[in-house]
């Protein structure tokens, strides 16, 4: 491939390039999937600028080097340069796709040389709500062709991953609209109030799976306990069905006293307390005895927010040891994927003393975070080969019909906000009814209300108000 004016090719300095040429625009634009967005990619810019596109071919080339395919396709019209740049300088044969199909001559749809099961990787520029590119992949399908993986510059998080995923294709992408704002904010590019704007649009427009599929059979928490082979899932529905609560309740207090009287008024209306138990600046085994009765007492499960995130053999040590010993008395645990599948191996060796499942860090509810896309996808599949210890995920969307893995969102609240720190706020009815979620997370909203007690209380009738019109839209639709 031809030399780069910048021989050092990384995605922060192409978003900047970008934006310098004006690629990124800000304004009032409307996508193809009819979203409404304050920033626009005309990516069509970059035909002017030979040097950026020689980039982002490298870049595009560099992400799906290492997967099998035989032939790849730009969809129409501006991934098809950059995938033409991709075929000669590789020397990969391109398809090409029409917009639609000749009416004289072969009157073909795909032209070029292939064979029944050829496997074709999809190159595009931007990808939203993921139709562009099922719109290729499905005219390639019906002519014989296989289409397994696709590529992309930007994933706007809008949902096209996922809904990809489901359909069986694989996505790679250089970065996401996340990433752009990240690099433009430290930039000096855009201002505090752009930021804010677009924050609040991804927000508010990131993937909501009753949006992009036929949405699955919503069961009750009773027929969800039936079905759980893990005796802690089973547990958590049953308390769920009893109590009639979705609430779980981030103790986030130093003081032991402090954080006791916390659960005890609180106990009443939630499922699991969330304890941070290395940020207790007077802990000891007492306090473990006691929160252990307040569990039994008012029948909530205790769920260590510990984020295991280490290789198998640190993390036995971490479960099982250390000061804390959380494999004594924890029934719910949480891990990062980014070991790998060794941090659920690792913690699945240590022997519990009332059973214990783990959850699995699949995305975050901080804004700029990485848990996205590919990390995401990796993440479900563990979760679903592990399904003996792993009961569910830490997440903002519903990312598995499985009704034996539990989703819990954090970052609740009774009106939708961000913190200084970066923390997005989502209301029980967007994440319970709307993103299909079973547990919310609550921190703030409860123990720095005026009365705990009361707060917890309208967080578990919010709660389990949308759990209940989420059912009923179920039946009507």
């Amino acid at each position: 491939m031809a030399a780069s004016m910048n021989s050092q090719i990384t995605t922060e300095s192409l978003i900047i390039r970008l934006h310098d040429v004006n690629v990124v625009k800000f304004g009032d634009f409307t996508l193809k999937s009819g979203i409404q967005s304050p920033i626009y990619f005309d990516l069509r810019v970059m035909i002017s600028y030979p040097e950026i596109m020689v980039d982002v071919a490298t870049l595009l080339w560099n992400k799906v080097k290492s997967s099998s395919f035989k032939t790849i396709c730009g969809v129409p019209y501006t991934a098809l340069p950059i995938a033409t740049l991709m075929s000669t300088a590789h020397q990969i044969p391109m398809l090409i796709r029409r917009k639609e199909a000749k009416s004289y001559g072969t009157k073909k749809l795909i032209e070029g040389i292939y064979e029944d099961g050829d496997v074709c990787l999809v190159v595009e520029d931007v990808v939203s709500s993921g139709s562009s590119i099922l719109e290729t992949a499905q005219a390639l399908q019906s002519s014989g062709i296989i289409v397994k993986e696709a590529v992309v510059l930007l994933n706007r998080e809008q949902g096209g991953c996922e809904k990809l995923a489901s359909e069986g294709i694989k996505l790679h992408s250089i970065f996401t609209m996340g990433d752009v704002l990240r690099v433009l904010r430290e930039a000096g590019k855009m201002s505090p109030e752009m930021v804010e704007r677009v924050s609040d649009y991804i927000l508010k427009n990131t993937f909501q799976p009753n949006q992009l599929a036929p949405k699955p059979k919503v069961l009750g928490y009773r027929e969800r306990a039936k079905l759980c082979s893990n005796p802690i899932t089973q547990r958590l529905f049953e308390i769920m069905e009893k109590k009639r609560t979705n609430l779980a309740l981030s103790a986030d207090l130093t003081d032991s006293k402090q954080l006791l009287q916390l659960i005890d008024k609180t106990g009443p209306y939630i499922c699991i307390v969330k304890t941070h138990i290395d940020i207790l600046e007077d802990f000891s085994e007492d306090f473990i005895e006691k929160l252990s009765q307040l569990a039994s007492k008012h029948e909530f499960l205790i769920f260590e927010d510990r984020k295991f995130a280490d290789i198998g053999n640190t993390v036995v040590h971490q479960f099982s040891g250390g000061v804390y010993h959380i494999s004594n008395w924890a029934h719910i645990i949480n891990a990062h994927t980014v070991p790998g599948a060794g941090v659920i191996q690792g913690l699945k060796m240590v022997k519990t003393q009332n059973g214990c499942g783990c959850l699995l860090i699949a995305e975050m509810s901080s804004a700029g975070n990485l848990a996205t896309g590919d990390y995401t996808q990796a993440t479900v599949k563990m979760a679903e080969e592990n399904k003996d210890f792993v009961i569910g995920f830490i997440s903002v969307s519903n990312l598995s019909p499985d009704p034996e893995l539990v989703h819990m969102t954090p970052g609740v609240q009774l009106e939708c906000g961000r913190d200084d720190l970066g923390q997005q706020y989502l209301t029980p009815s967007e994440v319970i009814t709307r993103r299909g979620s079973d547990v919310i997370i609550v921190g703030r909203g409860i123990y720095q209300a005026p009365d705990p007690a009361e707060a917890a209380r309208q967080f578990q009738v919010a709660g389990y108000d949308a759990f209940v019109a989420r059912l009923t839209e179920a039946v009507i639709s």
